[in-house]
């Protein structure tokens, strides 16, 4: 349960944290039991937003704005799976209001054309967002993933340098694809993990949100449907 609320901790604090509990409990003995649960800290992995100097960078449109409509503001992101001896990649787009996954698509290199596929199928399945957000790694910053957003009339919008929690919905989107599905399943080859994740992002869509009361789907149509009585 500690490990789950703070992912972070390694056994010296998980260890201070069971002696705040009462439990007498040494360091070795705790990195031990991690070992044999196969739980780990989180810490920085390889940087997936690097960005291209040769970019243009917009602002960040998100400050003290409320986000309350579905497709008021898109988010998109990429996030490192562990997938047997080696690794691939992940992105989704998000509606940020309802934490409604729109569409997301896996790829085994950090090319930007998945990223833009995954950009496509989001604005074929739904209406287009008023604004999108990313972060400034080159995927996002490229002429390839603009000018999507640009011909479709949709404002841009990019996290500050440094600044991982601009664009925090999708960051809990990741921790809970990791935390409720890959860690949990482990999964071994590409086929796995898509059809792992295909189960996984369906049952999140129509699962209840403790935060929203309902589920993201539910909250995102009803977003829509308000949106058209107003």
């Amino acid at each position: 349960r500690i490990y789950l609320a703070e992912p972070t901790y390694g056994a010296r604090r998980i260890r201070d944290e069971l002696h705040k509990l009462g439990y007498k409990i040494g360091r070795n003995r705790v990195r031990r039991l991690m070992g044999i649960m196969g739980i780990e800290p989180i810490y920085p992995k390889p940087r997936l937003s690097i960005g291209a100097k040769e970019h243009k960078k917009y602002p960040y449109l998100l400050r003290d704005l409320e986000i309350k409509d579905s497709n008021q503001v898109w988010c998109t992101d990429i996030t490192y799976i562990p997938l047997g001896t080696g690794h691939v990649y992940l992105t989704a787009v998000m509606d940020w209001s309802s934490r409604y996954v729109i569409s997301w698509r896996l790829s085994n290199s950090m090319d930007e054309s998945f990223c833009v596929d995954c950009l496509k199928d989001a604005l074929e399945q739904e209406d287009r967002p008023g604004i999108f957000n990313t972060d400034q790694g080159s995927q996002f910053t490229g002429e390839a993933f603009t000018g999507v957003l640009k011909a479709h009339d949709i404002r841009i919008s990019m996290d500050g340098k440094g600044r991982a929690l601009d664009n925090v919905m999708i960051e809990r989107l990741w921790r809970t694809v990791k935390y409720d599905d890959i860690y949990i399943r482990a999964y071994e080859t590409m086929t796995e993990l898509y059809q792992g994740l295909s189960a996984f992002f369906k049952k999140y869509n129509a699962r209840k949100h403790q935060t929203l009361g309902m589920s993201p789907e539910q909250k995102y149509r009803e977003g829509l449907e308000r949106a058209k009585v107003v």
